[in-house]
């Protein structure tokens, strides 16, 4: 997926204008929420899984980490990130900049709870020079995903 398509729904969606792009990197939760400046917790980062031969794509706060016996008890599976050879190749998108929205044909999009802390979160949107500001109500309008779930560990499991 090219940016271009993904300013295009946000155009559609009169959203353009909350688009940044930037010369430098936004592959990493770090980088993002410094080129953004905003805290890490509130990049969207997008987490890609293997499921069967495709993908499953698990939108969570960002500096929350998957927390395995609930990723296994809400998929089914044992929780596998996406090789980065194979992400572009599953999502459309390279690795570090996945977005939630516009996910290929069979694959699922889920937004963690972890999302709801914040009024406002920053997804890629489409390259790893990007990001943007959306409400988690947004975020789901955008991403169309298969519903919410609750497989990261929380602040004080991860402290």
């Amino acid at each position: 997926m090219t940016i271009e398509k993904v300013k295009a729904l946000l155009a559609e969606n009169g959203l353009l204008d909350r688009l940044h792009e930037f010369s430098q990197s936004t592959a990493t939760v770090e980088l993002a929420a410094q080129c953004l400046g905003v805290d890490p917790d509130q990049i969207a980062k997008t987490l890609s899984f293997y499921r069967g031969e495709g993908a499953v794509l698990v939108v969570a706060a960002g500096t929350r980490r998957i927390d395995n016996h609930k990723f296994k008890e809400h998929f089914g599976m044992k929780a596998r990130m996406l090789s980065r050879e194979d992400t572009e190749a599953l999502t459309g998108n390279a690795a570090g900049g996945v977005c939630p929205f516009l996910a290929p044909p069979g694959v699922e999009v889920w937004l963690d709870v972890s999302l709801r802390d914040h009024q406002t979160v920053y997804p890629a949107a489409g390259s790893a020079h990007s990001g943007i500001a959306l409400s988690c109500a947004e975020l789901e309008a955008l991403a169309k995903p298969a519903g919410w779930c609750d497989v990261c560990k929380s602040l004080e499991a991860q402290a």
